[in-house]
């Protein structure tokens, strides 16, 4: 297998973390990616809930197999303004909400304005508070500081700002001389940095699939229905999404994970065979594990009836839903068995 352009798909996954996604608010992503992808010479459509679609010929066109990942992002909304003059907040997906305390942000208003702030405990101070350190965070305990002079709801209003408005929070994005990916929303970024990683191989090295593919970046998975209406082409769906790291899981952080069962049941045995087949022919660094507390693009695609095989793979992220962090090795090893599977199946 020819090498994979790095510095692309580097490039690709610091511009895209950049670009603030949460579930309900990702049209700048999608459009991001659509143009790439126009860049390197595909057709692209999209679905009506603003999924993001690739089209690429293969030599068997009469039967298609699907891709995903997905572009939204776990994040906050307003919940309300309070009395002092600042926001309540209600969680988009599930963050881990004790990582976000001491957190900056950006706040979206419906009428176009950026407004930074931090989102903080409601006792933020050791020296004011006594329950400072012990507070439980929560979504009751914790609210956003703006950066703005307010001192009352009324203020506040005046800005623009209103209940509904999104709160986006820095991703902290950074690569490191070891290789090593750490930033906030690798869930599921990195992965559609990797499908595009794929589709540069492609073009650059002139290969064609063995069937056609359609390329999907979701826009609702993290709230559970990202995938959840396909294209009716699509037989078999392979998600890639992150692979875990903790208690009794084999994945590393340069490991393609292959997952065997999460939340949702088992996935489709005859691909998981393929994949692990596929891993120790071509040599790749793999685990397979099992995911009790983890649902995917595939879990939505069944649970809406479509009719596919579907499998999920993706490269090791620890701390997920927290301040992750993976591994270049763990999305080459990913990119490498995408390409083994779409070329031989």
């Amino acid at each position: 297998m020819q090498p994979f352009d790095k510095e692309y798909v580097c490039d690709i996954a610091k511009q895209i973390l950049n670009i603030d996604s949460p579930t309900g608010y990702t049209k700048r992503a999608i459009d991001f990616m659509d143009e790439e992808a126009k860049k390197l010479g595909y057709t692209t459509g999209r679905n009506q809930k603003g999924n993001l679609l690739i089209y690429v010929d293969g030599k068997d066109s009469e039967h298609t197999l699907g891709l995903s990942a997905h572009l939204d992002t776990l994040g906050l909304m307003v919940r309300s303004i309070k009395d002092n003059g600042k926001l309540a907040i209600t969680k988009v997906g599930g963050p881990c909400l004790p990582t976000l305390d001491g957190e900056y942000c950006k706040i979206y208003t419906r009428d176009g304005k950026v407004y930074t702030g931090t989102i903080l405990s409601c006792s933020p101070s050791v020296h004011v508070y006594p329950d400072a350190s012990t507070l439980e965070r929560k979504e009751d305990t914790m609210e956003v500081r703006i950066d703005e002079v307010v001192h009352s709801k009324a203020d506040v209003e005046k800005l623009g700002i209103c209940n509904g408005d999104f709160i986006c929070i820095d991703t902290k994005t950074q690569i490191t001389e070891s290789g090593f990916i750490k930033s906030r929303f690798l869930d599921d970024k990195i992965s559609a940095t990797a499908l595009m990683g794929v589709l540069k191989y492609l073009k650059d090295n002139n290969v064609t699939p063995q069937r056609d593919l359609v390329i999907m970046f979701s826009t609702y998975e993290e709230v559970g229905h990202g995938a959840s209406c396909l294209p009716e082409e699509v037989e078999e769906l392979l998600a890639v999404d992150m692979g875990c790291i903790g208690t009794d899981l084999a994945c590393t952080e340069q490991d393609v994970s292959i997952c065997a069962k999460d939340s949702s049941g088992p996935y489709d045995y005859e691909m998981i065979t393929r994949l692990v087949e596929l891993s120790k022919e071509n040599k790749l660094n793999y685990a397979v594990d099992i995911y009790p507390q983890y649902g995917s693009d595939v879990s939505a695609a069944l649970r809406g009836g479509n009719d596919i095989k579907g499998a999920l793979i993706g490269p090791g992220v620890h701390a997920s839903h927290g301040m992750e962090r993976t591994h270049y090795d763990g999305v080459e090893n990913t990119m490498k068995l995408v390409v083994s599977y779409i070329t031989k199946y």
